[in-house]
This record gives structure tokens, sequence and C-alpha cells, in this order.
């Protein structure tokens, strides 16, 4: 049960109308969800009976732990009288964060890397509160600290004051460390899951920067968020099978995807992470990455291109039936070379897809049809130049051909186009690994590109206004921090991390104030929400947060003996 405000029809005049109200949650069952039901309208917020809502928490605070006379220890009276309402913060979701926060280690490993370093001892508690703002209300790191302070509650989290500072300075030591840090997280997180660590799965993404001006690191490069006209730097991301993250790693923006794989096999192979299955997307596929990822035992399964790569032409050519792996995947093997240089090819077809792919390329020819058409008409330079253009673009160049000075529509590419439709190509080193596995955890690739789409959607990871390299890294470090705490949440219920938040968000610690002190107390539960805290194994928040006298006694000197 809590205290909220609606927002009524806005007047003629414009103005804006609240209205109070009294409410609670009720599960709804044919709706599989709970629903907010009103108990009772105090009416609007400018006209508000303040005395009636002092005498109503009055009679609530009366029955706060049991304790008859807890409203006259607050307000002086069974009435209330002199009762103020001074908050209402949402806590559920900061406290589930602040317990797997503490479960896994986070803290201890921050607060063993940073000691020794002459710095607030503190700095834990800030770097929390930056992790649960990303997870929770992404915003600068001055309005998180704000955020922190007035907007919500954190367990054990002091009033971090509104300077940027605190937080840059905290961001500096996590970046210090930020190796160490990242491994205990790791083997916290994989010990206490059971996590099987005998696949991971690696891909990169890129975040744009609100500034046109590039230096060593915010630098130009190919935008996956489609913003070429924005300075960028690369993210790299590894995930288990199981989708938990496992490391995540930040590069300049015009970094390639094949030149990434030396550091991130170092520094992983580092944890004892190298007789594992590498799974990658086509921009890593390289002779040199796959030697480099098989040393120590390791084997990689890779995407490949399908056009314009002399092996993979040879391995989609050669006959073979396909088998069925789940719903409409099929799939079937190639071999390709001898000895030393012998290739396992496995080739993956998805009729659903097939068919989208042949829609697509009748949409293509059909314009480009068109473009023929309009080109014939044109003489001199401007037919020239028309041809040009046509030829340059990255798809429809690719069906054309010049017989006798006239370019048209090769049949030949068309055909060749076709066979491919639905179909993906993957190389694996692996003998043993089954073809139908193969293609699953292919698959699980979604996974990484989900963990991207988190980043860049919930925790809000772009754009970024940070200048110095070592802040924006920093800056990736807490967003990685944030989604592994997500994951495990998800993990544990099931439930994805927006349907966490919203139902845990519906706990919220009140603070009243009378006479005799304050108390702050938690609203109910909803059983919603405490399954879901049953499900990681957090413990509700007690019903009373804490209590303080209003003059509290001051401790007198002894007398000496």
């Amino acid at each position: 049960m809590y205290v909220r405000s609606t927002p009524g029809k806005p007047r003629k005049d414009g103005s804006k109308v609240e209205y109070v109200q009294l409410a609670h949650n009720v599960w709804d069952s044919s709706r599989g969800r709970s629903q907010v039901q009103v108990i009772h309208t105090f009416g609007r917020s400018d006209r508000l009976d303040a005395d009636a809502m002092r005498r109503l928490a009055g009679s609530i605070v009366k029955y706060l732990d049991g304790r008859p006379d807890a409203a006259e220890q607050l307000g002086g009276d069974a009435g209330g009288e002199g009762l103020r309402l001074l908050a209402s913060r949402p806590m559920g979701s900061a406290w589930l964060l602040d317990h797997l926060w503490s479960e896994l280690g986070f803290g201890a490993a921050i607060g063993k890397a940073i000691s020794g370093r002459r710095l607030d001892p503190g700095i834990e508690r800030v770097l929390f509160a930056l992790v649960a703002n990303r997870a929770i209300n992404p915003c600068s790191k001055r309005a998180a600290l704000e955020w922190a302070a007035h907007d919500v509650l954190l367990p054990g989290t002091p009033d971090l004051g509104g300077d940027p500072q605190v937080a840059y300075r905290a961001m500096d030591a996590l970046l210090a460390h930020d190796a160490a840090i990242q491994e205990h997280v790791f083997l916290a997180v994989a010990g206490r899951l059971g996590l099987e660590c005998d696949v991971l799965l690696f891909d990169t993404t890129s975040t744009y920067f609100e500034t046109e001006d590039d230096d060593d690191f915010r630098r130009y490069g190919n935008s996956k968020d489609h913003r070429p006209d924005r300075p960028q730097a690369v993210i790299g991301m590894a995930v288990t099978k199981d989708g938990i993250p496992v490391r995540v790693w930040s590069w300049p923006g015009n970094t390639a995807d094949a030149s990434v794989m030396k550091e991130v096999h170092r520094d992983l192979s580092g944890w004892g992470l190298h007789r594992v299955l590498w799974v990658g997307d086509r921009g890593f596929t390289s002779a040199e990455n796959r030697r480099l990822l098989q040393t120590g035992g390791g084997h990689v399964l890779f995407g490949e291109k399908l056009r314009g790569v002399k092996d993979n032409a040879e391995a989609l050519a050669r006959p073979g039936r396909f088998a069925a792996v789940t719903g409409n995947i099929t799939v079937k093997e190639a071999w390709v070379g001898t000895g030393a240089t012998r290739r396992r090819f496995i080739i993956v077809r998805n009729p659903a897809e097939a068919t989208r792919d042949a829609a697509t390329r009748d949409k293509h020819l059909t314009r480009l049809q068109a473009e023929l058409a309009a080109i014939a008409k044109k003489t001199g330079d401007a037919r020239l130049a028309s041809e040009g253009e046509l030829l340059d673009h990255p798809v429809l160049g690719r069906y054309l051909v010049r017989r006798a000075g006239t370019l048209t529509i090769n049949k030949k590419t068309v055909a060749a186009e076709a066979k491919l439709d639905g179909k993906f190509l993957l190389s694996c080193t692996d003998d043993n690994l089954p073809a139908a596995d193969a293609a699953r955890l292919f698959k699980g690739l979604l996974d990484v590109e989900r963990g991207f789409r988190n980043l860049k959607s919930i925790l809000e990871v772009r754009p970024v206004y940070h200048r110095k390299q070592d802040r924006i890294k920093a800056h990736v470090t807490l967003c990685f921090l944030a989604l592994v705490l997500i994951r495990v949440a998800e993990h544990h219920t099931g439930a994805t991390w927006p349907a966490i938040a919203r139902e845990l968000d519906r706990i919220h610690a009140i603070d009243l104030a009378g006479n005799a002190g304050t108390v702050r107390q938690r609203t109910e539960i909803t059983p919603d929400a405490q399954a879901i805290l049953g499900a990681c194994t957090v413990p509700a928040p007690p019903l009373i947060l804490a209590t303080a006298p209003a003059n509290p006694p001051r401790n007198r000197p002894r007398k000496k003996a």
C-alpha cells in the first residue's frame, strides 16, 4: 500500500492538476500481472487536507513493528498529530543489486584492489551507486550522484554530494585495477552459477561520441550504430554459452575486428581459459586467428563469408543432403583440402530466411530494371555518370554486367545468388563437435548481441560524453558490471531485467517524522516481488529500516575515580 499522485486532465487555461491517492497492487490472474487498485482519493494536491493525512499516517504507524505505542513515540498521540511524511523512494531493485554485488564479491574485489591507495574508503559505495544507476536509471555521473542521494534508497550508501569529481576519482580507481576486478567478478559468478566455460562467444560493437572531434582513442571507423558522422570506440565482449558476460574490452574506433583476437586470447588465457571453443562471426575469421586460438588446445567455430573466397565457394558447391536440427533449420558438412590444410565447413540453411532472401532479391531486381530503363533514355556524360553510380551500388552493382557497351542484368549471377538463399557458412576446427551442435552454438552469438543491445538501451552506454580515454574505458566497465548483475538476476528468475526492476521498485522506503524522532519503513512486498527475491536467494528488506530519536542523548564524560 502506498501514496501516489496521478495527473488529471489539463484545464482550459493550460494549467495541470494532480490528484493524491492511496493505492495498492492486486494480482490479476487473467492478465498474468499485478494491477494498481485505488483505495481512496484524497483530492487535488493543491487542496490537500494535510491534517487528515497526518491522522491516517498516525494510525498506520500505531501498528509499526507490532508496537501499539509507535504513534506515541513518533507523533505524540495515537491520532498522529504532528506526524509528517518526509519522503518515499523506491528501493526494491537497488536492494537486489546490492545483495548480488556483495554475494558475488564485487565490493570485496574493489576494496582489495584499492587498499593501499590513498583514497576515500567509501569509494566502493560510490562505484556501486554508479553501477546501480546504469541498471536502474542511467544518467550522467553528476546526475547519478544526485539520483543516489534523493531518488532511490541505496543500502549503506552515504550522501555522495553533487561534485562529479567524486565519481571521476572512483572511476579512475576502477580502471587502475580493471583486469583484476573483472577476473574476480568472473570467477565469483562462475562459481555461484556453476557456469560451464568450455565455450566462449565473442563479438564486438561500437559506441559513438557526441562530438565531431577525434583523438587517439575516439576515431572514425565502421560504425555499427549507423553513425559514421561521429567518432567512436569499439567494445568487445566475451560471454559463456549461458549468456553470462565474462569480460569486456575497449579499443580505438578504427580498430578492425580481426586484429583484436590476440589481446583477447592473451587476457583470457591468463585466467586459464584457453582450452575452449571460440565462437565468433565472420569478422574474426582468418588463418592467423585460427592458428592463434588453437594454441593451448583450443578450437574455433567461425562464421564465414558466402562470397569471394575460394575454399568457401568449394564447400558450398559440394553435394550432400541436409539434416534437420531444430524447427526448420537444416545442416550439412563439407571438407575442403587435404593434410594440414584440410578444413571442415558446416552449411546451415533456414527455409524461412530463404523465402525472405528471394523476396528481397526480387525487389532489388525490379528496382534495377527501372534504373536501367531510365539510364537507357540518357546520352553522353549523363548516361556514363548514371551507369557509374549504379555499378558502385553495394547491392545492385552485384547483378550487373556490361555487354556490347550496355549494362544488363547478369542472369548467371542471379542464379548463383539464388543458391545462397537462407544459407550461412561455418568453419570448425573441432571434428568431434556434431554439425547440429555447432549450428546451435553459433546461434548463441545472439546472446552477445543481446548483451550489446542491453548495453546500448537499458544501460545506455551510448552516447558517451566523456573526453578522456581512461574515463571512457571506466564508463564501459561500469556498464559491464551492471550487465553482469542484471544477467545473474535474469538467470535466477527467468524474467527480463525491466520486468524485474518494475516489480521490485513497487517496494518503497517511507520516511516519517514526529515529535519523538524519525522512522524509515518499507511498504508491503507483493507476492511477485517476494518470488523474485526468493529466486535470487536475497532476503526481503526488514519492515523497519531505521529509527532515530529527535534528540539523541549525549554521552556524558565519566567521572574519574
